[in-house]
């Protein structure tokens, strides 16, 4: 089994980076809510416990059982993590009286505390929390301190459990990533042999004796992550990997085509469907995002429910939920509150008589396009930005109809293709158009008129769990606002979106 580091997640909005990094040093990592704890197998070196918003002297605080893990295994307790293993020890933890937020500088009390091991004197460390750690127990040994905090980290005597109130993860502690590598490498003892290359193994001999012979259905998008989940799949089964590519309706301007000429060389079995009228008729008056999200799922899961019985003994579904659906599909008292619904994250209907089975289900999307590249994927739908799952339904804020999709469709096509044509498109991460239920007020020649409103959003990221708002040329924009107003009948104002994830998400909807 492959080796990992087990994060427990007590809801901060750090969590994601803690994976992130540890990725990054190729050591495999894993996010589970602190009351789901899943059962300790030898693969698991080590586990850290996060952050989080709550405080250990609330009524109910965040309290996991960790009887099976400290003292047992290797254990980073990060901020909210290290309130917790000293005020539910013996120790107490009270209100901060100064600020503990923003950059600090650490005073290294153990130079021969292992966590700490070649950490500069005076390293800047970012502080972001609340509560302070007022005493320990006896068995515990501060090994930094700051001017403002005195436990700023510390150890247990007897036990490879280390704990420190900063944030590692974050870019704004200088060395984060030595602390975490001495924890992974010096502590837990991990080979940091997780790379592309190992995955594609791992992942083709998983699947070839999770479906021996059996014949798999797969929903391709033309994206990244269904073309990365085909590769793989096509490689462990073959011919038994039947691709659909569904025209919803819902797709940017001329995809269906495109999208199917681009699989032609990768020796894929692909067929296309036109559903169009299907999804359209669902969506009929639905204005509600979550009620989109909804009904394309059912319409989708009904095409291919249709799709798989032309597939004579198909057993399987193959889809390319990444890591990141996961997490936000997950609702727990606490971490990770579900954010939205993904129609890619669940199980299928009672009826349906396929299995699901998600190859890249554990991967980030930084991490799915170095599989990609690993894999020799064709580099026009390697470097595509992601797209949503329910295409423009969800970029449409109000009801659905084939002239709103027609305007979106015209005004994503200019951005998308102007971003392509200036040399911006690979320094974005993502970018679409959004169609506003608001009209406004303009003159066009010598008339007033009164239509619709678009707003262009352009973000860059490395796994959409933050994003950035990307800072493109006013003289770009400006020509790209130009051309839709005067090309795209029915939009007269164009407006750009400067807001980041956190606390916006990419997606209006």
């Amino acid at each position: 089994m492959q080796e990992q580091i087990l994060i427990l997640d007590f809801g901060s909005q750090y969590t994601q980076l803690i994976a992130r990094r540890l990725r990054e040093i190729n050591v495999y990592c894993e996010i589970h809510p602190y009351n789901k704890i899943p059962e300790i197998t030898n693969n698991i070196k080590g586990v850290i416990l996060s952050g989080s918003p709550r405080s250990v002297r609330e009524e109910n605080p965040p309290k996991p059982n960790i009887e099976n893990i400290k003292g047992k295994l290797p254990l980073l307790g990060v901020c909210y993590g290290a309130q917790f293993l000293a005020h539910f020890y013996g120790g107490e933890v009270g209100k901060s009286n100064s600020r503990e937020y923003g950059r600090a500088h650490l005073e290294i009390k153990d130079p021969e505390n292992k966590l700490l091991k070649d950490v500069s004197t005076d390293s800047q460390v970012w502080m972001s929390h609340a509560d302070t750690i007022l005493s320990i127990p006896g068995n515990y040994k501060i090994s930094a301190s700051t001017h403002d905090v005195k436990v700023a980290a510390y150890s247990i005597d007897g036990e490879e459990t280390h704990c420190i109130q900063f944030h590692p993860e974050v870019y704004h502690t200088s060395e984060g990533e030595k602390i975490l590598r001495n924890f992974v490498f010096g502590i837990c003892k991990c080979k940091g042999d997780w790379t592309p290359a190992s995955f594609i193994d791992t992942t083709i001999s998983g699947l070839q004796k999770q479906l021996e012979n059996d014949k798999v259905i797969l929903g391709l998008s033309g994206g990244v992550d269904s073309s990365v989940a085909a590769m793989l799949l096509h490689k462990a089964i073959g011919k038994n990997l039947h691709c659909i590519f569904v025209d919803n309706g819902l797709l940017r301007k001329n995809e269906f085509e495109t999208v199917l000429e681009s699989y032609k060389h990768m020796g894929l079995n692909v067929k296309g469907v036109n559903a169009k009228e299907l999804f359209y008729s669902e969506l009929k008056n639905v204005s509600d995002p979550e009620k989109k999200r909804k009904a394309i799922g059912k319409v989708f899961i009904d095409v291919f429910d249709d799709e798989s019985k032309s597939v004579e003994d198909a057993k399987w579904l193959a889809q390319g939920t990444i890591y990141p659906d996961v997490i936000e599909s997950v609702s727990v008292k606490g971490p990770s509150a579900t954010i939205k619904s993904h129609h890619n994250v669940g199980g299928l209907p009672d009826y349906m008589k396929l299995k699901i089975v998600e190859p890249l289900r554990s991967l980030f999307k930084d991490e799915v396009r170095r599989v990609g590249r690993e894999l020799g994927l064709d580099l026009n739908i390697l470097n595509r930005h992601p797209f949503p799952g329910p295409g423009l339904a969800i970029r449409i804020l109000d009801d659905i109809t084939e002239e709103k999709i027609r305007i979106i469709q015209e005004v994503d096509h200019i951005f998308i293709e102007g971003l392509k044509m200036h040399n911006l498109y690979n320094e974005v991460w993502q970018a679409g158009a959004i169609y506003l239920p608001v009209q406004s007020v303009g003159v066009m020649g010598d008339e007033r008129t009164y239509e619709n409103v678009v707003a262009l959003r352009a973000v860059s990221s490395t796994d959409g769990m933050t994003a950035d708002w990307c800072h493109l040329p006013y003289e770009f924009l400006a020509k790209i606002s130009n051309e839709i107003i005067n090309k795209v009948q029915g939009v007269n104002r164009v407006v750009y979106d400067i807001s980041s994830k956190p606390p916006a998400t990419i997606e209006w909807e």
